[in-house]
């Protein structure tokens, strides 16, 4: 009897939980779906209305900034896993001078927030010619210290036994990578990805100080430049805003829901 009231007791606290955690995002559906006077009142039988979205599609480029922002998490990406794949795979299967002193320092920069080095980054993207822009945007992120540590954990799991097997085959040391380690870690890719993508698609401080024309904003500027104080947008519009912003993540997540959480199981991540 009792372990059956925990049970129960822990079940209604996860429920109250997800509620509380939920109600944001139902609240952000309820406005945008509404007109400004409806969305505060909560009548279930006021009418429904795609007037907000038609507004704010015209009264901002979201089009353009959800592309930028599609180009800046597509190419994060691609960048973050070919250099992580190539650093696991060195730190995990070659032995040199310094080895440990530099996954050391991979490991360092785990401990170091992004925030702290705004500064120095925009000073060293600023001399390379790339402010404002994509690249810029994009640059300080293009090597993930995650990444190479996910990846190298990974790898080394991967039985050597494989190497020599692949060796006598007459593979590279590149063949071995791409034809052995890559395919035994793709749920860890996949696992990775989705931790990149989401993160650099909700990304906001280091855009707002990079980006400064419409071309190279992504949508978390772009959204909190359309909802300022100053612009005098309602609040169902800015709901309709946020919903076409998270809308991507989210139809993926509903869709993709049980690969993605295969995948996490099967790269360790909790």
């Amino acid at each position: 009897m009792s372990k059956y009231f925990s049970f129960t007791l822990t079940s209604i606290g996860a429920w109250i939980l997800a509620l509380l955690w939920i109600s944001p995002l139902i609240f952000a559906f309820w406005a945008a779906f509404h007109s400004s006077s409806d969305a505060i009142n909560f009548d279930l039988f006021s009418p429904l209305t795609l007037d907000n979205f038609i507004e704010v599609w015209q009264q901002a480029p979201f089009p353009q900034y959800m592309w930028n922002t599609f180009i800046l998490v597509t190419g994060l990406l691609i960048s973050q896993c070919v250099l992580a794949t190539l650093a696991a795979f060195a730190f995990a299967r070659m032995n040199f001078i310094g080895g440990g002193v530099a996954f050391a320092l991979v490991l360092m920069q785990l401990m170091v927030t992004p925030e702290i080095l705004i500064v120095e980054n925009y000073a060293t993207v600023a001399a390379m010619g790339f402010a404002d822009s994509l690249v810029g945007i994009g640059l300080p992120y293009a090597a993930s210290a995650f990444g190479i540590f996910l990846l190298r954990q990974s790898f080394k799991s991967i039985p050597k036994e494989l190497d020599d097997a692949a060796r006598m085959e007459g593979c590279s040391t590149l063949g071995i990578l791409w034809r052995v380690y890559v395919p035994l870690a793709i749920p860890t890719y996949l696992a990775y990805g989705l931790v990149s993508i989401s993160h650099h698609w909700n990304n906001f401080l280091w855009p707002l100080v990079i980006a400064n024309s419409v071309e190279t904003r992504p949508l978390t500027v772009g959204l909190a430049i359309f909802g300022a104080p100053e612009s005098g947008v309602e609040w169902s519009q800015i709901s309709a805003a946020t919903l076409i912003s998270v809308a991507p993540l989210l139809i993926a997540f509903l869709l993709f829901q049980r690969q993605f959480i295969k995948s996490f199981m099967a790269s360790g991540i909790k």
